[in-house]
């Protein structure tokens, strides 16, 4: 149980939002994370602070009407959640997929806010996307989506206001027909409006290496805590998007190996190493699935059908696909195979049990809101290239990541460390990323 001033607010965000399980599930584990600084600041009750930000600033739901090949009207849901601005400009990508609705737009949302004020960096929190699934639609089909989406959103956005990204089922294809409607419907030419935007016009290098770079970079900060590192380490990494994809290439750039990948058919596992070229070519140029890997591969590489990546012995486990896909069973069968580390790569891809089991192991817990903050963290750094009209190396950028995810890791272990729960990273994470958007909103007054 809660603290009974935390229960009593969050039986209040049970009734105001029922049936949004991944949101009630995401302000839970924040809650249980405050019990560690409840007493230490009676302030933040004073101004309701957890309730004002348990509720968005604003939430946008609207129609999304197109046209498919054969001249059908299609019609979708489009969201924007504008979460909270106390740090800055809403911040936070666009989702296309069938599973969207407006409690994982919120879940995603909020734990937007936690992980943007951890970058350390000028940037509120915002999530948004739409039931549509561009798997197996046109590019002709895509773009008259994204027009009509765009149609409805752009007059909520701003480079000042609310700058959305990508995220899963929106890449660089989409976010250029995205900026094209925008720039069509403006009359500006407004790069900072919009982030992982094509290199010819405003993107940034590293934007799309970001996430799964930076997840890979924060485990090997925490073994490094713990006086290990990556190298050497056998790494189960699981999803074959771009937070995979350059996941593994991160860690095989940090000496480790990595061994298995998957998508909604199964996984592979190659004991050599996945050959990250072949599985760009297939993934990303090819739009292919997962078993081809296997049988183009040849050698120590295996596909598995259906199971569980992380039945895979490993030292280090990277979840990079989807919410909720590491369940209890899960993370006792990589505990009793040794698992030393878990870094977050997705959102909250972790189910509360599972993360009990690894805290009550021992083993080193990156969550999201930390360790897959990479993306986000380039996407600022993507805003500032624009607002100077710059544009940066490949090497500084990436340092500048390195040395955000790295911070990043500092600022949780201090944290934790301060409040009596030393290498309690989901604790240093979230009391670090709340302190300072609470303080933020209390200086602003009742707003």
């Amino acid at each position: 149980m809660l603290d009974s001033t935390l229960q009593a607010t969050y039986d209040q965000v049970l009734r105001r939002n029922p049936g949004e399980p991944e949101f009630q599930q995401a302000v839970r584990e924040v809650f249980e994370s405050l019990e560690a600084i409840q007493d230490r600041h009676p302030e933040y009750q004073d101004h309701s602070i957890l309730m004002r930000l348990c509720e968005p600033e604003r939430q946008i739901i609207f129609r999304v009407p197109w046209v498919d090949d054969q001249g059908s009207v299609q019609i979708n849901r489009g969201y924007r959640v504008e979460y909270n601005s106390a740090l800055g400009p809403y911040k936070g990508g666009l989702r296309f997929h069938p599973s969207v609705n407006v409690g994982i737009v919120k879940f995603l949302g909020f734990e937007q806010i936690f992980k943007n004020s951890l970058t350390g960096l000028p940037i509120g929190g915002g999530k948004g996307g739409s039931d549509f699934d561009p798997h197996g639609r046109s590019d002709g089909e895509v773009m008259r989506f994204c027009q009509s989406f765009m149609t409805e959103l752009h007059r909520h956005m701003g480079e000042y206001t609310d700058v959305p990204a990508g995220d899963i089922g929106v890449g660089a294809r989409e976010i250029g027909y995205l900026f094209g409607q925008y720039k069509r419907l403006t009359n500006r030419y407004e790069a900072g409006v919009l982030t992982g935007k094509g290199l010819d016009w405003g993107g940034s290098l590293v934007r799309k290496e970001a996430t799964g770079y930076g997840a890979a970079i924060f485990a090997d900060e925490m073994l490094k805590a713990r006086g290990s590192s990556v190298d050497g380490r056998r790494v189960a990494v699981s999803g074959s998007g771009n937070v995979a994809l350059y996941a593994i290439e991160k860690v095989a750039q940090l000496g480790g190996i990595p061994v298995t990948a998957s998508d909604s058919s199964g996984y592979v596992v190659d004991e050599n190493g996945i050959d990250l070229a072949l599985l760009q070519q297939i993934k990303e140029v090819e739009r292919g699935r997962i078993h081809e890997y296997a049988e183009r591969r040849g050698g120590g590489a295996r596909f598995v059908n259906g199971g569980s990546v992380w039945d895979v012995p490993v030292d280090i486990a990277l979840p990079g696909a989807t919410q909720n896909e590491l369940d209890i069973e899960a993370a006792r069968t990589l505990v009793k195979n040794g698992v030393l580390a878990v870094s977050e790569g997705a959102n909250m891809p972790c189910t509360p049990e599972a993360v009990s089991v690894f805290r009550a192991a021992d083993v080193a817990f990156g969550p999201g809101k930390a360790a897959n903050a990479g993306g986000v963290a380039t996407s600022a750094l993507e805003m500032q290239q624009n607002a100077s009209r710059d544009a940066w190396s490949f090497e500084h950028t990436e340092q500048r990541l390195t040395e955000i995810m790295r911070g990043i890791h500092a600022r949780c272990l201090e944290t934790a460390d301060e409040v009596g729960r030393p290498g309690d990273y989901v604790v240093g994470a979230n009391v670090a990323g709340f302190r300072k958007v609470a303080d933020a909103m209390i200086a602003f007054g009742v707003i």
